[in-house]
């Protein structure tokens, strides 16, 4: 099958398309033939060599896919070839996702309202979103701040807490104020007297940004959550689920709860790019200005 890879660590021009095996769905997986995959940070700090040198070469990125079921596993039900499904591959091997074939180890059905690249970029920030939310405790009548909510994340983060009943505000550049607003959040810009602006709130997820003065509003720093600051110098909790100390269980029953809501046309996925598989490398570009306003996509 064709699949994007990379045979030595560094900048995007080393990615490629390849010829590669196909994988297949072992028990309790499903394969699909791939419409569209996602293009998360992690898959760029991977590339670079960030995490250090920790994945066998070459290497298939990506984490999320949206496609159509041709292979279902041992023990799987609820679920035949032929039917149409966003998810995610198992996570502990860090990707896959980018490619003709991919494995998904969990899914849910495509919900119509969403484009094959609105799903392909799902799962993962559905997933991180919904495991964020599930730490701070956001339910009806919570006040949170979102501190770059106009990313892949922080996008959809906004309608799962609305949908909780959750009244969000969410920090943004002057360009991404309305997209903001359209998702259901009280945009305020970011910057010096932030917390003048936003005032007291119950709690704080961290997307982009700096971490003090979020400290500050939502009053202890065991309130805000973040998914973006690794030096752990600020005593907030950093949630992740890439394995060893302190990785957080995944949130994947976020996945049926975001398609619901999507048919019932309370949750999209904005698109920050689509991209062919073949231009893989500008799409990590992208990610890596850290300006994305949306999901980064790549289309079989």
């Amino acid at each position: 099958m064709r699949a994007l890879q990379f045979t030595q660590y560094g900048p995007a021009d080393l990615l490629h398309v390849a010829e590669v095996a196909e994988p297949h769905a072992g028990p309790g997986q499903v394969r699909i033939a791939v419409r569209a995959s996602g293009v998360t940070p992690g898959d760029t700090y991977l590339r670079s060599g960030m995490f250090g040198e920790r994945l066998p070469l070459p290497h298939v990125p990506g984490v999320d896919a949206a496609g159509v079921v041709d292979e279902v596993g041992e023990g799987v039900t609820g679920v035949s070839p032929g039917d149409e499904v966003f998810g995610l591959v198992d996570l502990a091997l860090l990707g896959g996702a980018n490619a003709e074939f991919a494995v998904l180890a969990a899914w849910a059905p495509k919900p119509a309202a969403l484009s094959w690249e609105q799903a392909g970029g799902a799962a993962a920030n559905v997933e991180t979103a919904t495991r964020a939310l599930d730490l701070l405790g956001v339910r009806d009548g919570t006040t949170l701040l979102i501190a770059g909510a106009a990313g892949g994340v922080g996008t959809v983060a906004i309608q799962l807490a609305v949908a909780r009943g959750a009244k969000v505000i969410g920090t943004a550049g002057p360009s991404s104020q309305d997209l903001v607003a359209s998702l259901g959040a009280t945009p305020v810009e970011y910057g010096e007297g932030l917390a003048d602006r936003v005032g007291a709130v119950d709690a704080v997820l961290h997307c982009a940004g700096t971490v003090p003065d979020l400290i500050s509003i939502a009053g202890s720093p065991d309130r805000v959550v973040t998914i973006a600051d690794l030096s752990g110098d600020h005593g907030i909790r950093l949630t992740h689920t890439a394995g060893g100390p302190g990785a957080d269980p995944q949130a994947l029953h976020g996945l049926a709860i975001a398609a619901e809501l999507a048919e019932q046309g309370a949750f999209t996925v904005p698109l920050a790019g689509v991209f062919p598989l073949s231009e893989a490398a500008e799409a990590h570009r992208l990610s890596e200005t850290g300006h994305a306003h949306g999901k980064i996509v790549l289309l079989n």
